[in-house]
């Protein structure tokens, strides 16, 4: 096997976090997801992994850097009986009290270091991977399925539930790295941003916008259209409604995930005058008197 510090591209002198940094970026180029068929990528991913599999473990990268084991994690002992024997004053070689055990020597040298990394292999998986998606306001209010892209070229469907806040963290369970160990794989965390309604805002199980409602509405009332975040519905407007008014749309917020009661939609009415007022309006307006006691600012404190 070649010089694991070659494969990855890094100096032997590389942190870890470089270390780390370029296996990251080799794997994700050399996947067999992302290139399927190809046996030579396919090898340059399992050398990868490999490398990366010996210099991420601290104690088995200082053990080569000392010549202590080889790049594939094998021993490198010049005289493998050098802590069993002595030389005798004949010359030969005296064992010990008792002697030696064969089996147990090369237990030592061989069986224990394959049983300490199979238990390291247990005990790692694959790196995580953080995705984030942005997705439309209305969708996150409804809730549903958003499709996502990994690192692989994989694409999965991600269930979202209705009111998915913003920022919350999804996690796909072994949709991570690879283990190059052989571990399992990591988890894949989605980071969930919900993009701002032009006029829709949510307050907990909620929904609240301003409707734009013209004079005449107002004050004799109307049947209007009232977008919801599942479509447009029809709602009343009271005859001497006023900007500031508000409906309620019971039922017309967030479904509760557990089936509970939905919330509610708030429409707060904004009576609204056209850019250019016409001219039969303003005549009635100079001649119209308003009634006794009338002050639209009366509940203001002015000097």
């Amino acid at each position: 096997m070649r010089d694991p510090y070659e494969v990855l591209g890094v100096a032997r002198t590389a942190s870890q976090d470089e270390i780390k940094k370029a296996y990251r970026a080799l794997a994700k180029q050399l996947h067999p997801d992302v290139n399927p068929g190809d046996t030579l990528v396919e090898q340059r991913f399992k050398d990868v992994s490999a490398a990366y599999d010996l210099l991420s473990d601290k104690e088995r990268r200082r053990q080569f850097d000392a010549g202590e084991i080889a790049a594939d994690g094998t021993p490198l002992h010049q005289n493998p009986f050098r802590h069993h024997y002595r030389k005798d004053s004949a010359g030969g070689f005296d064992f010990g009290a008792g002697g030696i055990d064969i089996e147990d020597l090369f237990s030592d040298l061989f069986g224990r270091g394959r049983r300490t990394q199979t238990r390291t292999q247990a005990r790692t998986k694959g790196q995580d991977l953080t995705f984030t998606v942005t997705i439309p306001f209305l969708e996150a209010m409804r809730g549903g399925s958003q499709r996502v892209s990994l690192a692989s070229g994989k694409t999965l469907n991600v269930t979202l539930p209705p009111g998915t806040e913003d920022g919350r963290r999804l996690r796909l369970k072994g949709q991570g790295m690879p283990d190059p160990a052989g571990g399992p794989a990591g988890d894949a965390f989605v980071e969930v941003h919900v993009a701002p309604h032009p006029y829709m805002r949510r307050e907990g199980a909620d929904i609240h916008l301003e409707l734009p409602v013209s004079l005449k509405e107002a004050v004799l009332g109307a049947k209007v259209r009232v977008p919801t975040i599942d479509g447009t519905v029809s709602a009343t407007v009271p005859p001497g409604s006023n900007s500031g008014t508000v409906l309620r749309l019971k039922g017309r917020g967030i479904k509760a995930p557990s089936g509970g009661r939905r919330g509610d939609q708030y429409v707060k009415l904004q009576v609204t005058l056209p850019d250019q007022v016409d001219d039969s309006l303003a005549e009635f307006l100079r001649g119209w008197t308003p009634p006794d006691g009338y002050n639209p600012r009366k509940k203001m404190k002015l000097d």
